[in-house]
């Protein structure tokens, strides 16, 4: 298995601030991972996100995208091989969703067929049926089906390397389970590298193959779910699981009783 995504002695300080948002952080994903990267605002976890696709300069450090040194890649060639997928969405009001699904294959120049069956085939794939999505137009759509759509324009160009930047954030609690089972189905479909910054502990969790907890800018741990509930690997991960725990222990509670009023 190859390096998707590799990380050395990165840091990265912003010229208005005092502290770095990101220190001096080594790490490495694999390819065909679904790396969540957990952590509160402020934490580095979008920062270190966008230095991926050179959205943000390092300050220190080198950063490898399939094995290349993306600081020697044209940045718009580079992003041209990254899906990016973020919480605002973006699609161009002005266009159907077909054509904005199409966006990258067409300055690419792939030819209108092609363009037509890969615009099909990955609705198919989110779920919104070709023939009744296609022609609409974004605010014809729920905030679930402008994330699907989101989702399909990222991986238009067939891209080995996906950033997802709290992209159902803004979704309501049910839909936002229904992408997530989505985004695991295209994963394991798709055998692509995911990288996902979220805040939900419970979604870092049920996405990830393994977990980056960030604080601070730095790494605090990054493991499989299962070592990091089994064995945090330090007081502040282990708070982080506790109030996890704890949440969940609330939830399922609050389950029972309902069922026991409605029984």
């Amino acid at each position: 298995m190859s390096t998707a995504v590799e990380f050395i002695h990165v840091g990265k300080k912003f010229a208005d601030s005092t502290y770095d948002a990101v220190r001096d952080v080594s790490f490495a994903v694999e390819e065909g991972e679904l790396v969540t990267i957990l952590g509160t605002s402020g934490c580095g976890k979008t920062t270190l996100l966008k230095m991926v696709n050179r959205l943000q300069q390092p300050t220190s450090g080198t950063i490898k995208v399939m094995g290349e040194d993306i600081s020697l890649v044209d940045p718009v060639q580079l992003r041209q091989k990254i899906g990016y997928v973020i919480q605002q969405i973006g699609l161009f009001p002005h266009m159907t969703v077909g054509s904005n699904i199409a966006t990258v294959p067409k300055i690419l120049g792939w030819d209108k067929q092609r363009i037509t069956e890969r615009v099909d085939e990955l609705l198919t794939l989110v779920n919104l049926p070709p023939a009744e999505f296609r022609d609409r137009y974004p605010a014809q759509l729920s905030g679930g089906q402008q994330q699907r759509v989101g989702l399909a324009r990222a991986l238009a160009a067939d891209p080995g390397l996906m950033l997802l930047d709290e992209p159902f954030g803004a979704i309501d609690a049910i839909n936002r389970g229904n992408l997530q089972d989505e985004l695991l189905s295209i994963h394991q479909k798709s055998h692509k590298t995911f990288l996902f910054v979220t805040h939900d502990i419970m979604e870092a969790l049920k996405l990830g193959t393994r977990v980056m907890i960030m604080d601070s800018g730095e790494i605090w741990q990054f493991d499989t779910p299962e070592n990091i509930l089994k064995h945090p690997a330090d007081a502040y991960v282990e708070k982080l699981m506790d109030s996890f725990r704890q949440g969940y222990a609330f939830a399922l509670e609050r389950k029972s009783m309902a069922g026991e009023r409605d029984g």
